[in-house]
């Protein structure tokens, strides 16, 4: 008969959620033990509930998909890859370039340091 004491217990918890929203504290009869199989009274309290008027949220906006570009005319194609192909080829070229001057500058490093045997150790 466990589930008697637990109904009676649910009950109770019922009703003392009720009272606290509703501000009001009656003397109601609780089960004094509910391991004894005790019946508690139960009191029937009219809860007036408020009609509001919610405004619905606005619907989310369909998704949509990216825009499909339009076919380009084949110069206007050909005009865009030359000039990434020469932007490419430009940055290319400075990395090149950058590689030749560190290299230039280590080596002369290195010879200075090689003819100057005694002199202070070059920095990292």
């Amino acid at each position: 008969m466990k589930w008697i004491s637990e109904r009676d217990a649910l009950i109770a918890q019922t009703l003392a959620f009720v009272q606290s929203v509703t501000g009001r504290k009656d003397d109601t009869l609780q089960p004094e033990n509910p391991a004894v199989g005790s019946t508690a009274a139960v009191e029937i309290v009219a809860v007036e509930a408020v009609a509001r008027e919610f405004e619905p949220p606005p619907a989310p906006l369909p998704s949509r998909p990216a825009p499909v570009p339009l076919p380009r005319a084949n110069g206007d194609f050909r005009t865009e890859m030359q000039a990434r192909i020469a932007n490419f080829r430009k940055h290319q070229e400075r990395f090149e370039r950058e590689r030749e001057e560190y290299y230039a500058a280590t080596l002369t490093k290195l010879r200075a340091a090689i003819r100057d045997p005694g002199g202070p150790p070059a920095k990292k």
